[in-house]
């Protein structure tokens, strides 16, 4: 996976349960031997499958052949293909009945509609009981692995948090689809009934997915609070993208990943910081996110294996600190070999993209520190062609979004998003940032605000958002949007002007003698933009009432 040699974060001993195996490089391979095969569908991202479901959805609706077949039956198909992949419990069940309805519907299809159907149902059928016998095989591994030692959980009697927001929004978009389905002859939305009843059937297999997959990921969470449960030894890093990687414990290269895991890590009862300090362990956080982590000793509470739940107790971020303890938000995702290969490729590209852009910045901050340059009154920062171009994309969206519709309800959404483009273009057209001596002046809606060198908490640019914060709680925070294209700023060597303002404001930060000398009078600080959003409002009232009526 990579060359680290750094020596993994120490777990105490007293957090060893007695007897605690590791999870050797050679149980480890038994292991990964029994993952499914590569034409398994186990770590296709889910958009890929919503996108292929979507796509099934949309024949079955307009392709004159498959008309034949039933809504309901058109959107259980397009839901196999999400199931294949997030739910494949669910497909040995379902596959053979939808076969069974779609052979006794009266009166019946054609064998050139039929047939392409039950191919589909018979491909992810198989598919999904491979997975699922793999998944057997991984477990029987792991509790090989794991010799027979357990150990009690170790976060004591917190309440299960597992599940409770995806049971909720299963069931309100499995109800939302409904209803769509059932009054699609009421409404009119579309010229075919037949495209709302199917999308609202899609929708409510959607909804019943998401409501499965907490009510599973909560019971199975619940199985690891019975005690004893078997534990390993392994090493376990943060891989950069909201997953934490897990390692053989004889894998201080972190060559080989295992499988994935998202985490929660829980919160330390007998801490009580202050929110300042609150505050940036958070930021600290945030900006860890892009970079994978160090390399930490664990313990591995449950038997690791496809769509299983986990409980992680690691080494301290501090070295003399105490062990944390994290519950897994999501199932355990196995890693084949190609896709540790893959994995490994895109991490060394993403390191090398954060090397280059991290240069780039330096040099932006460089800048700032020219001799040559000289002292200046005040320093500022102001939208440009880019922000103006995202601006006009979004007023483009606006105005494609009202083609088509005609009545009230083109006036109603005219309005909704005429509300929406006031609140947010004029800051894109016309955002500024101001520093002199005394800190940095910001434009804003109502009014400008500003903030003290000393009280800035942070300036920093994360993918398409500038975003400047205060220590200070009656400082709301200061954000602007704006369009990027990164492999076109690469491919040119050019810093986004986001970023650019970011570094040159954060050299100023840490360094006082590279700030302003002069303080800006009133005229000078930028000005409130609300004037900007009444014309814009009077101008989107015209377009509606003059190009529309």
């Amino acid at each position: 996976m990579s060359t680290n040699l750094e020596v993994p974060a120490r777990l105490p001993a007293s957090a060893l349960p007695d007897g605690c195996r590791a999870w050797d490089g050679e149980q480890a391979r038994r292991w990964t031997r029994a993952l499914p095969p590569r034409w398994v569908p186990s770590r296709v991202r889910a958009r890929f499958h919503l996108t292929a479901s979507v796509l099934v959805l949309v024949a079955g609706c307009l392709l004159p052949p498959l008309a034949e077949i039933r809504p309901y039956v058109v959107a259980l198909l397009a839901c196999h293909v999400v199931w294949v992949a997030v739910r494949p419990e669910v497909v040995p069940v379902a596959a053979p009945v939808l076969a069974v309805v779609v052979l006794m519907q009266q009166p019946r299809p054609a064998w050139t509609v039929t047939g392409p159907v039950l191919a589909v149902l018979a491909l992810t059928c198989v598919a999904a009981v491979v997975r699922l016998r793999a998944r057997a095989g991984q477990r029987a591994a792991a509790l090989a692995a794991a010799g027979g030692v357990t150990a009690p959980r170790p976060d004591g009697d917190r309440p299960l948090e597992r599940g409770k927001f995806l049971i909720a929004a299963g069931l309100f978009l499995a109800a939302l689809g409904g209803v769509v389905a059932a009054t699609a002859d009421v409404w009119d939305l579309v010229d075919d009934p037949r495209l709302s009843r199917t999308a609202g059937w899609y929708a409510v297999g959607l909804g019943l997915t998401t409501f499965l997959s907490g009510r599973l990921g909560r019971r199975r969470s619940a199985a690891l609070r019975d005690s004893p449960i078997p534990v390993l030894r392994v090493l376990v890093r943060y891989d950069g993208t909201g997953d934490t990687e897990v390692f053989a414990a004889d894998d201080p290269q972190a060559r080989r990943p295992l499988f994935t895991v998202a985490l929660r890590e829980l919160p330390d009862d007998d801490e009580d910081d202050g929110d300042d300090e609150h505050d940036e362990e958070l930021e600290d956080l945030l900006h860890g996110l892009d970079s994978p982590g160090p390399l930490r000793e664990a313990v591995l509470h449950g038997v690791p294996c496809d769509g299983a739940e986990i409980l992680l107790v690691g080494a301290g971020k501090q070295p003399d600190g105490p062990p944390s303890v994290a519950w897994s938000t999501g199932p355990v995702r196995p890693l084949s070999e190609g896709a540790a290969r893959r994995r490994a490729a895109a991490l060394r590209r993403s390191a090398a993209r954060a090397a280059q852009d991290e240069e780039r910045r330096t040099a932006a901050a460089a800048a700032v520190a020219d001799p040559d340059s000289g002292p200046v009154p005040v320093r500022r920062w102001g939208a440009g062609w880019w922000d103006r171009l995202g601006a006009a994309g979004l007023v483009l969206l606006g105005w494609c979004g009202l083609l088509g519709q005609d009545g009230v309800w083109r006036y109603v959404l005219g309005a909704l998003i005429g509300l929406m483009g006031v609140l947010s273009l004029p800051r894109k057209l016309a955002w500024r940032i101001t520093a002199d001596s005394s800190g940095l002046w910001l434009s804003g809606l109502r009014r400008v605000q500003h903030v003290a060198w000393d009280h800035i908490r942070v300036v920093e640019c994360r993918e398409t958002v500038l975003r400047v914060d205060s220590r200070q709680a009656s400082f709301p925070g200061w954000t602007v949007h704006g369009p990027r294209l990164p492999w076109l700023e690469r491919r040119l060597g050019r810093l986004h002007p986001y970023e650019r303002t970011a570094a040159e404001i954060t050299a100023m930060w840490h360094d006082p003698a590279l700030r302003p000398a002069g303080t800006c009078g009133e005229g000078q600080r930028g000005r409130r933009l609300w004037p900007l959003s009444v014309f814009l409002a009077a101008a989107w009232a015209a377009v509606l009432v003059l190009l529309l009526s």
